[in-house]
């Protein structure tokens, strides 16, 4: 485990109740090993569930979480924007907050983070979901990749370490799911050094995916039919540096799914 100087850990967090609380806590004892200087951000994001009456009560057990709660539902990419804009450390840590990945791997993202790594980008070992949704996740990975020219792997694993200096380089939009792609186009144009990491992906132990509902699909394939016009088409953020992702300290091409 390599010590980092400060850390902000992100959660966004829609109808997470059954699960905030375990990824908060288990955040919290990574981090205590991780630095001595650390902030947990957890974006309430129109919750209709018992996820504000959870985090009421963690705020009064856990130092240094801090809440931020959305009067109504404004997407992931709307979450992430604002923990990520919150978030005040040296480096960031983001995962999602229903516990599909173990917020205390982010000890083994930090072990790749040297002087020469701005993000370290989890993908995922073996994805624990229904075939239909493997299937359908294998397919958007590889047609992302392509269409964006993406080099990393598994664009939609949000389990990442970043630094903060890096984030401030670029401008992020997009409210809905298409917010990764967003993220790590942007900022593999704006030279970030990326190393990747396989990390473990777990059942969903409480709720339901929020995402794949027709009007929440329909809305990030707008955003990313959107994006892809903006960076590749009409020049408004066309990308001025490529960096390739680099792996074990290595330059590795992106392998097929």
């Amino acid at each position: 485990m390599r010590a980092l100087s400060s850390v902000s850990a992100v959660f966004p967090c829609y109808n997470d109740g059954g699960t905030i609380a375990s990824v908060v806590l288990r955040a919290r004892a990574a981090l205590e090993e991780l630095t001595n200087d650390y902030e947990i951000v957890v974006v309430n994001d129109g919750s209709a569930d018992y996820s504000a009456s959870i985090l009421e009560q963690l705020v009064t057990l856990v130092p240094g979480l801090r809440v931020i709660t959305h009067d109504h539902n404004r997407g992931y990419g709307g979450a992430l924007r604002s923990g990520l804009g919150a978030a005040m450390k040296d480096y960031i840590f983001y995962t999602d907050g229903d516990a599909q990945y173990d917020p205390q791997e982010v000890l083994r993202l930090s072990d790749l983070m040297t002087d020469d790594v701005d993000v370290v980008n989890g993908y995922k070992v073996r994805r624990n979901d229904p075939l239909s949704r493997k299937v359908a996740g294998g397919l958007y990975r590889f047609t992302i990749r392509r269409i964006f020219g993406l080099v990393i792997r598994d664009v939609d694993c949000d389990f990442r370490l970043m630094r903060r200096a890096l984030m401030e380089k670029v401008e992020l939009r997009v409210n809905s799911g298409a917010f990764c792609v967003e993220l790590m186009k942007k900022l593999q144009n704006a030279g970030a050094r990326i190393v990747e990491l396989p990390v473990q992906h777990y059942l969903r132990p409480y709720g339901r995916s929020q995402f794949f509902r027709p009007r929440r699909v329909a809305r990030t394939f707008i955003d990313l039919f959107r994006l892809w016009w903006r960076l590749s088409i009409s020049g408004a953020e066309r990308a001025t540096a490529e960096q390739p992702v680099t792996q074990g300290g290595a330059s590795a091409d992106p392998p097929g799914d």
